[in-house]
């Protein structure tokens, strides 16, 4: 895919790797609809974005709220159109040992984690078959992969979007529809400080991930989003 023109909703855009990735596309010249909890944040991004020449709109969203992800879409094509890119970025991460891990809390992240990124895509998926076609970008992460003592919540609710990710791949590959895995790894982000759960074991796991190699910069990842993007590769990982 060649970005340039294209239309590409983000979600979490209001900080870390989804802010980098909106900045990275409305660079390579894509034209940017912005979602994100913090109103604040997305309109100064939206505007820094403006004055560089480049055309965004920020619609402050709450991606466990299943009326604000379709308000999200629909104010995105009505304002530009189409859509063909979804970058579902926003996420929330646990630190709890499966014996006290709270339901409350990990069905918080179930909603934000899993719901939110399908809510999306289901609300996407017509008006990208309609357009001839589209490419979904689904950001798990590389825990997923993994067996980390207290991120088994959390790791769960990445490969439950790693298996949906790929299902969806093969569904919707006759429409056109691309759908990507992108596999962050430790990134220099406020992800873990924002993270829910025991806070000393959060603690120990930002230590942890401070003194461990390598750990990339939110930049990076979004390039790596840019790169899936337009090779349409199908897994994307963070290697240099």
């Amino acid at each position: 895919m060649d970005v340039r023109n294209k239309v590409a909703l983000i979600t979490g855009a209001s900080a870390g790797i989804g802010l980098a990735t909106a900045k990275r596309l409305a660079e390579a010249g894509a034209k940017v609809a912005l979602a994100a909890r913090s109103a604040d944040a997305l309109e100064r991004l939206a505007k820094e974005l403006k004055e560089a020449g480049h055309e965004a709109l920020a619609v402050p969203t709450d991606m466990r709220s299943p009326d604000q992800v379709k308000r999200f879409v629909d104010e995105a094509f009505r304002h530009f159109g189409r859509i063909d890119i979804l970058v579902n970025n926003a996420g929330q991460g646990m630190a709890a040992p499966v014996e006290s891990t709270s339901f409350q809390d990990f069905q918080s992240i179930i909603e934000l984690n899993v719901y939110g990124p399908v809510r999306a895509m289901q609300a996407v998926i017509p008006l990208m078959r309609q357009g001839g076609g589209g490419v979904i970008a689904n950001v798990s992460s590389m825990v997923s992969k993994m067996h980390i003592p207290g991120l088994g919540a959390y790791a769960a609710t990445k490969a439950a979007l790693n298996l949906l990710s790929e299902t969806a791949r093969f569904e919707l590959e006759r429409d056109g529809i691309k759908v990507l895995t992108v596999f962050p790894r430790t990134t220099a982000t406020d992800f873990g400080r924002n993270s829910i759960g025991d806070q000393r074991l959060r603690q120990h796991q930002r230590s942890a991930a401070a003194s461990s190699n390598p750990v990339d910069t939110p930049d990076h990842v979004a390039g790596r989003i840019l790169l899936a993007l337009e090779t349409e590769t199908p897994e994307q990982y963070m290697d240099r």
